[in-house]
């Protein structure tokens, strides 16, 4: 039920693919936008570029979407930290901020020509000093049921690669953006009024409830993300899933870990 009035003005899902580099145009790459009275729209890349985004151009139009004084909500469907185990494993500060430093530094598939499989094989970065186990898997993703560790590589609905590809490009967003966007939970479970969020979504928890009509599996993730983030807000069941009931070790957990929005 309606409680007030929605906390955004726009809603983007992403569907998000580590394919490849971050300069090539990955069909597996969607985004989708949606208003408070707009259902979800696909939104491709601007006329004359590519017909399928980049890793580097998604990343840029969410800077320019993030940029305008519009309240805006976005939802992408990676991880945005690791499990306790890899924190404890490498003595790192469980500070948000510092493991992103830290894992672009060994990670850099943020350079134009560089893949995960390159640093996976050792070939660039440094990707052997940081690694998990894929039995390893944080509190969001149990409680989440069919999600997978950010570490299990090779598998069907893994979510490592576009995880170890997508970080590097939180990071820039966090850089660029400062304190004018809250990153969901690690700046603080409650997002403050008229500040825009993004947070880590998982589309299995709603892709069932909208058809998927002519879309294909990509695009209908994308789609389902904003539908969803657009009727939370509407209907007043947002904020119950931005602070979601946890006990407080598993809270403080979560802000390390961070949380899937939308998983109790």
């Amino acid at each position: 039920m309606q409680t007030g009035a929605p906390s955004f003005d726009r809603y983007l899902g992403i569907d998000y693919s580590g394919a490849s580099a971050p300069t090539s145009a990955l069909k597996g790459l969607r985004a989708y936008r949606a208003g408070r009275n707009d259902p979800p729209e696909e939104v491709l890349p601007a006329s004359g570029a590519r017909r399928y985004w980049t890793r580097r151009g998604l990343a840029e139009w969410l800077l320019s979407c993030l940029q305008e004084p519009v309240r805006t909500l976005v939802g992408i469907d990676h991880g945005f930290s690791f499990p306790l185990q890899y924190f404890r494993k490498y003595e790192l500060a469980q500070d948000w901020s510092v493991f992103l430093d830290d894992f672009q530094c060994h990670w850099p598939t943020d350079g134009d020509d560089v893949c995960v499989e390159f640093i996976r094989d050792g070939l660039l970065g440094r990707g052997a000093e940081r690694t998990g186990s894929a039995r390893w898997r944080r509190v969001t993703e149990e409680r989440a049921g069919g999600a997978k560790s950010v570490f299990h590589f090779d598998v069907p609905g893994s979510v490592a690669k576009s995880t170890h590809a997508g970080l590097p490009w939180l990071r820039f967003l966090r850089r660029q953006l400062g304190e004018s966007v809250h990153f969901w939970p690690f700046d603080g479970w409650t997002v403050p009024p008229g500040r825009s969020a993004i947070a880590e979504v998982y589309p299995s928890l709603w892709k069932q409830a909208w058809p998927a009509e002519e879309r294909t599996a990509d695009q209908h993730d994308a789609y389902c993300v904003a539908a969803w983030l657009r009727q939370a807000d509407a209907t007043g069941r947002l904020d119950g899933f931005l602070n979601p009931e946890l006990k407080a070790p598993e809270r403080a957990t979560a802000g390390v870990e961070g949380w899937i929005l939308g998983v109790s």
